[in-house]
């Protein structure tokens, strides 16, 4: 479940804490490094220690985030099997949703999560639900109004499956769901009725590696690639170069290779960045959870840009880095971000703005 780190990851973070620097001076010049400078606000973490405006003891190693029309977002609280809710200042909504393991009605350990826009995935015996879960525990679950907490939909933990994200995408006019089976080296996709339909990968990403995080944009699929940690192959193994990104057509189809290792370490939070999100306003963001940083990259090309950097310059690091994404508007250029800092023992909830 991402709970047992590598002991690499500490030196692995100190070390590309200098190979990343010393990478990205060579994309950097006096002129546009102001631009690339963000300001991080923390709104919410599970402990004082964090340094955010509010604590939240239920906001234990968040991973996913979706907003729903309404602008709340959700959060995906792997360690404390629960999705918790918060409007973009932080302050957290009264609803706090279970999440079901294979085996009992809560206990889950969600990961991906997206909301659902469609008429479709109906939850049985209810109505569509409004948001779908991912879960470590192979467990894909949903949720509307009417079931209070989360439902069982699907079930593939008896099959190994060990879910780090999860998106949604249309292909051939019907909707789907593409979730990272990060153990088996597959993206499982499920049908509008959450039924299990094939599974894909990339054969050519060198062997050891895996689908991790995935996000659809621009009606294709961005999937990140970590290195295993072997021999049980549930966890990423962090390490400077230690990822591939690829965009896939939703038919499972290869469409390109987006990014080879270089400043990745252990990808898995992807955003495409808007119009006035700084000097990185239209790139596509990659964020590590290895090293904690954020790179940006051309949309087109793939080539690594720089990493977004704080007020001095530096990039900026969040310890056990997780999701982005962007807000609804008036907060469209603000980027939303989740981490498991301290071996994802604790939470954090934050946001990043241009300065």
């Amino acid at each position: 479940m991402e709970r047992h780190v590598s002991s690499l990851r500490g030196s692995a973070i100190a070390v590309a804490g200098l190979t990343s620097m010393l990478a990205a001076c060579s994309n950097t010049t006096t002129t546009n490094v102001a631009a690339r400078e963000y300001l991080e606000t923390r709104l919410v973490a599970d402990t004082a220690g964090l340094g955010a405006a509010s604590v939240d003891s239920s906001l234990k190693n968040p991973w996913g985030m979706a907003f729903g029309p309404t602008g709340v977002l959700w959060v995906s609280d792997n360690h404390s099997g629960a999705s918790t809710l918060y409007d973009t200042t932080g302050a957290k909504r009264a609803l706090v949703v279970a999440v079901p393991s294979s085996g009992s009605a809560t206990g889950g350990a969600p990961s991906g999560i997206v909301y659902n826009p469609t008429a479709d995935f109906v939850i049985p015996g209810s109505s569509k639900a409004l948001f779908i879960f991912a879960g470590e525990d192979g467990v894909i679950s949903a949720w509307n109004a009417s079931t209070g907490n989360a439902t069982l939909v699907a079930d593939r933990s008896g099959n190994g499956a060990v879910y780090k994200g999860l998106a949604m995408a249309a292909n051939g006019g019907a909707n789907f769901l593409f979730a990272t089976d990060f153990k088996q080296n597959g993206v499982d996709v499920f049908d509008a009725t959450f039924q299990f339909v094939k599974s894909f990968t990339d054969s050519t990403v060198p062997a050891g590696y895996a689908p991790f995080g995935i996000q659809a944009i621009g009606g294709q699929l961005y999937v990140t690639f970590a290195k295993q940690l072997a021999p049980a192959n549930q966890d990423d193994q962090a390490g400077p170069g230690n990822g591939y990104v690829d965009v896939f057509n939703t038919n499972g189809t290869v469409v390109k290779r987006f990014a080879t290792r270089g400043a990745l370490n252990s990808p898995w939070g992807v955003a495409l960045a808007p119009a006035g999100f700084g000097g990185f306003s239209g790139d596509l963001l990659l964020g590590n959870f290895g090293d904690g940083r954020i790179g940006a990259y051309d949309p087109a090309t793939g080539s690594f840009i720089d990493f977004l950097r704080d007020g001095t310059a530096n990039p900026i690091v969040i310890d056990g880095l997780w999701g982005l994404t962007f807000g609804p508007s008036p907060d469209s250029t603000t980027l939303f971000f989740t981490a498991g800092p301290d071996g994802e023992a604790h939470g954090l909830l934050g946001t990043l703005t241009a300065k």
